[in-house]
């Protein structure tokens, strides 16, 4: 239609018109239309700068969907502004070009120990819970920096997927998790006697974090035999969030420092992924909402 209208000088030069029409293969009626409404605003543009608002809020915001963009406007009912459905959110996606990265498919890093003894899988893939603080998952990430590898250790509620206690250092080894769950403590003391679970790598079923795990007086939960993943898939899926939506395509890791990398993930986990991040599983609500909310709720009970 843009190219008929310019060809006709926007239907000025009325001899042409049949002919383009007729070689486009459109109607006259449709030309006549897309004339009267070319100069018209587009009735979602409101809509549509609200949603570049909201990307443009944080810079890992342009990883959202159609899902937690439609949860977004929700969250924040911009004045004014009428929110549709979530598929008509979508395709107003489409047309500003608000799409999102493909999802790259992590890797296992920890190892278990055949030989150490193992705790029963209490878990049992539920990875679901009526209140916070009571039932965790915890794992460990690697990422490639400039000068070595970092490794990073977080402990997530299965509440509204929280990060309770975060740990990072260039090894490994046990002390790193053992850390994890002194700072996870230190910052929700309430997490005493809460069921914390992990996979069976070797960290976990050291003595080291067994001691930890009974001074905290925390129950401890493990994959189940045969070294299956989805029996950690929630953490699993934490660790693929945080690299799809902060590191890939963003940050070339490689160039970066381990100390500027430990700055960026403690500033996404405990700045946004906690306060701001829309997170689908907790209805569209950042952990702490989520989460204060339900403290309130009690409150009015």
């Amino acid at each position: 239609m843009t190219f008929l209208a310019i060809k006709t000088e926007d239907g000025v030069r009325k001899g042409r018109i049949s002919f383009y029409c007729r070689m486009l293969k459109v109607t006259r009626q449709g030309f006549y239309k897309y004339l009267a409404n070319k100069d018209c605003p587009w009735k979602y543009q409101e809509l549509a700068n609200a949603m570049r608002a909201i990307v443009s809020e944080d810079e890992c915001n342009d990883a959202y969907g159609r899902i937690r963009m439609y949860q977004a406007l929700l969250l924040k009912q911009p004045e004014g502004i009428h929110i549709p459905g979530e598929r008509t959110v979508y395709r107003i996606m489409k047309e500003i070009g608000l799409s999102r990265r493909p999802k790259r498919k992590p890797n296992g890093i920890t190892k278990a120990d055949r030989e150490a003894r193992k705790s029963d899988d209490l878990l049992k893939r539920d990875f679901r819970s009526a209140q916070p603080l009571k039932k965790c998952v915890t794992d460990i990430t690697e990422i490639k920096a400039k000068n070595g590898k970092l490794y990073v250790s977080g402990i997530f509620d299965c509440f509204d997927a929280a990060v309770l206690g975060l740990a990072m250092d260039t090894n490994m080894k046990a002390a790193l998790c053992e850390r994890t769950l002194a700072n996870a403590v230190h910052s929700y003391p309430e997490l005493r006697g809460a069921l914390i679970h992990s996979d069976r790598g070797t960290q976990y079923t050291s003595e080291t974090y067994r001691k930890s795990i009974a001074k905290y007086g925390i129950l401890q939960s493990m994959n189940s035999g045969g070294g299956r993943f989805h029996d950690n898939a929630r953490c699993e899926s934490m660790w693929a969030r945080m690299k799809e939506e902060l590191l890939y395509g963003r940050h070339n890791t490689e160039e970066m420092t381990v100390e500027e990398l430990k700055t960026l993930i403690f500033r996404y986990f405990i700045s946004y992924w906690n306060n701001r991040r829309i997170c689908s599983t907790n209805g569209g609500l950042p952990p702490m909402v989520k989460r204060q909310r339900y403290y309130i709720s009690l409150d009015a009970a």
